[in-house]
């Protein structure tokens, strides 16, 4: 079995997400912003009469406050009965992975170790893998406050 990997640049980084888990690959055309709710949900959009909420994945990571400000490109992805648009800086591709993940052999940071499950092979790269569903999760209480 093949396993088809999506190909994203996030927080200057490119990492792979399982393409199963991606309903679809869409620019934001409107942002509402949503008082009293965790950092990490940037507000709500709306595509094809359906409400997403959208995540700013670099707060997801716990890195600064710094890239979701004008990002429109989003992968969407179902998560827990809702749907969820992930903010991310560019979409490039596509890609079949070549193997299993495999361990970090350094660790990749703090806020990348909580949301990847290792590295994974996809074209001539080694890239982190990355669940979407941890970032749509955020980061831990005690790192968000």
């Amino acid at each position: 079995m093949v396993d088809l990997l999506l190909i994203v640049r996030l927080a200057g980084r490119r990492v792979a997400l399982p393409a199963a888990d991606v309903e679809a690959v869409v620019e934001l055309e409107g942002l509402t912003p949503v008082p009293g709710t965790a950092d990490h949900v940037a507000g709500l959009s709306a595509l094809r009469s359906r409400v997403l909420t959208v995540i700013d994945s670099w707060s997801a990571l716990g890195l600064e406050d710094q890239a979701a400000i004008g990002s429109t490109e989003a992968i969407v992805v179902p998560s827990g009965g809702h749907t969820y648009a992930l903010l991310v800086e560019q979409v490039e591709d596509v890609v079949e992975s070549k193997g299993k993940p495999v361990p970090f052999k350094a660790s990749p940071g703090p806020g990348w170790s909580r949301v990847s499950s290792g590295m994974v092979e996809a074209g001539d790269d080694l890239l982190l893998l990355v669940d979407p569903h941890a970032l749509i999760a955020g980061p831990p209480l005690e790192e968000a406050a």
